[in-house]
């Protein structure tokens, strides 16, 4: 291959495949740590395909129950792995808006990878919110 085709093809392939380019455009998404999650309070996320609710277990862990999309139709324990753009980079234990979920249910079958988050929010109760008196 010559240089000039090189760097043609070089041109074409998304900046956040390089280590340098997938710091830069996670540096400019919105999300959640799971590790700064309060437990047992669900944390619902929207998908393009799906909506999940997350419950974490333990502060400072990445164990789940998850609910959702066609992978997790009832409750399961599962390990919040991080956000991907699909590629071989990976945020660890977070959440990101713009990003793919990558969900381990710890069956030996391999991590589900979800379809790019489009909202994450916290499910608050509403009777522990104050409200005017």
């Amino acid at each position: 291959m010559d240089s000039a085709v090189a760097r043609r093809s070089a041109k074409r392939a998304p900046r956040r495949t390089t280590l340098n380019g997938f710091v830069e455009e996670v540096a400019g998404t919105e999300g959640l740590n799971l590790h700064a999650a309060e437990p047992l309070v669900p944390i619902l996320v929207t998908t393009r395909n799906s909506r999940y609710r997350l419950i974490p277990l333990r502060r400072g862990d990445t164990n789940v129950l998850v609910q959702g999309g066609r992978f997790f139709p009832e409750p399961a324990e599962a390990r919040l792995v991080g956000a991907t753009f699909g590629g071989s980079f990976l945020h660890m234990h977070w959440i990101r808006v713009g990003m793919c979920m990558e969900i381990d249910p710890e069956t030996g079958e391999g991590a589900i990878i979800t379809t790019r988050v489009i909202d994450v929010e916290i499910e608050r109760d509403s009777t522990t919110q104050a409200g005017p008196h």
